[in-house]
């Protein structure tokens, strides 16, 4: 299969998202544990989306989409920061992660306007 950088991108991080879960479900924290699970794994999951797109108007909605599921993952992240549930360094890291998922997913929505 031809390689695609977002749908990579957006696979490698959802990977990271389901493990962050597993380490916030484990110190009990079961909210938060699944808002960025679902907005972390939904973004590349609507990439998938519109990679199978029937149409250009249906491409450019499903990445809409995951650049909207790419903000609210980066709000939760900002949470877990802020309330002491991820350190300062794994933040920082996986915020470089997602502003350059949103970045990314940007110039795909702009490009691809008719």
């Amino acid at each position: 299969m031809k390689e695609n950088l977002i749908a990579d991108k957006t696979y490698d991080f959802a990977i990271k998202m389901v493990f962050l879960s597993k380490k916030l479900y484990a110190q009990n924290e079961y909210v938060l544990s699944r808002q960025i699970l679902k907005s972390g794994t939904s973004i590349g999951a609507n990439v998938e989306e519109a990679i199978g797109g029937i149409s250009k108007k249906d491409f450019r909605a499903k990445m809409a989409i995951s650049y909207k599921e790419a903000r609210e993952t980066n709000y939760w992240l900002r949470i877990l920061r802020d309330t002491n549930y991820i350190e300062i360094e794994e933040f920082n890291y996986l915020n470089g992660e997602i502003t350059s998922i949103l970045k990314i997913l940007y110039k795909i929505i702009e490009s691809s306007k008719e």
